[in-house]
């Protein structure tokens, strides 16, 4: 996948999460707006390999991860997101939120309605969400 379709992605599932959160179905919820923000992470990722070079070898075999922590790293951007976290503090508990969600949820089937919409809004919200502020790195 290149980088524009990882962005589209994003797109989809983080529209897909908000028509089952919904329609009460707060465990693919959940589950998809995580992938969204991994989305973006990768496409921040993809960013750094420009057209027709050769890819590094380390940071394509370490892209393929669900760790957001390691996808900041591997973006070049935990950095920005230190001083992203210190500036803004509805940011700094959003991505508390956010960076709790792993791949293995989709096997949690104690997933709550205040959860999925609580991951959601850390991901989504305009004025202090992780993904609007991801977007500024693409």
């Amino acid at each position: 996948m290149n980088k524009t379709e990882l962005e589209h992605l994003a797109d989809i599932r983080i529209k897909e999460a908000e028509i089952l959160l919904a329609a009460d179905c707060y465990h693919g919820a959940y589950y998809l707006a995580g992938y969204a923000l991994e989305c973006i992470l990768k496409a921040c990722v993809a960013k750094q390999v420009k057209a027709f070079d050769f890819p590094d070898k380390k940071l394509a075999n370490d892209s393929y991860t669900h760790d957001f922590i390691k996808l900041f790293n591997i973006a070049g951007l935990k950095q920005e997101l230190s001083e992203q976290e210190s500036q803004n503090k509805e940011f700094k508990l959003n991505w508390a939120v956010a960076s709790k969600w792993s791949e293995e949820s989709r096997y949690d089937c104690a997933i709550t309605k205040q959860n999925a919409h609580d991951l959601f809004n850390a991901i989504t919200d305009s004025q202090s969400g992780v993904l609007p502020w991801l977007k500024n790195y693409l």
